[in-house]
């Protein structure tokens, strides 16, 4: 059976990754590791005080039958490619999908975060993609770093409002607008459904990540 497997930063992602995964391929199995210790350590000293942690958590996925490991944690998600591609491994980065995605619906983007960390490597892999398809962005960053303690406590309500009504106070007054929304992490695919009176998409990682991984894993039909 093919077999994805997901290293989570967060507890809370489990659930949504496995949701997402029955509901694109209920034929696909899952496998899930969680290392909260990632992203603190990563916050306090940079994603590649990491690296070696990473390198043994996704060959323990690999160990436990996964053919292709999403990486859901935007902060490490970019170490975390480049570990996998050291070792031989299929690594997705939670955020690749939604960047290749972003850069083709417009050339203005709204890159909304609640931790800079994730701010600091979306944009770059966001002109990466640019660059690759031949296109120029712009980018509007909304920091919602004010909203990051409730969904820390738990509080997932709290945090998906704050950030979407954060980001509907950013972008009002905006002229030109924004072309399109980046939601920068896995934690705000709930706050996509408030956003739905936007003009314009707002995209999150946790489908287009999914979708990926599947096509990876199971053959062209």
């Amino acid at each position: 059976m093919a077999t994805v497997g997901f290293l989570h930063t967060a507890h809370a992602h489990v659930r949504t990754f496995r949701d997402l995964l029955a509901e694109r391929d209920d034929t696909v199995a899952d496998r899930h590791l969680v290392d909260t210790g990632l992203l603190a350590a990563a916050r306090a000293r940079g994603p590649e005080a990491v690296r070696a942690a990473l390198g043994d958590r996704l060959r323990r996925l690999v160990a436990e039958g996964a053919d292709v490991v999403v990486c859901t944690c935007s902060t490490v998600g970019a170490t975390a490619e480049a570990v996998g591609a050291e070792l031989g491994l299929r690594v997705v980065r939670v955020d690749r999908p939604m960047a290749e995605a972003a850069v083709l619906a417009g050339r203005r983007v709204a890159v909304v975060s609640s931790l800079d960390e994730a701010a600091a490597t979306l944009v770059p892999l966001l002109r990466e993609c640019a660059e690759d398809t031949g296109r120029r962005v712009d980018f509007v960053e909304v920091r919602c770093t004010g909203t990051w303690a409730a969904f820390e406590s738990g509080d997932l309500l709290t945090y998906t409002t704050g950030v979407a009504d954060t980001v509907r106070r950013a972008l009002r007054p905006l002229d030109p607008p924004v072309d399109v929304v980046v939601l920068a992490q896995a934690s705000m695919v709930d706050a996509a459904p408030l956003l739905r009176d936007l003009s314009v998409p707002v995209l999150t990682s946790p489908r287009l990540a999914v979708e990926a991984a599947v096509e990876l894993v199971l053959p062209v039909r």
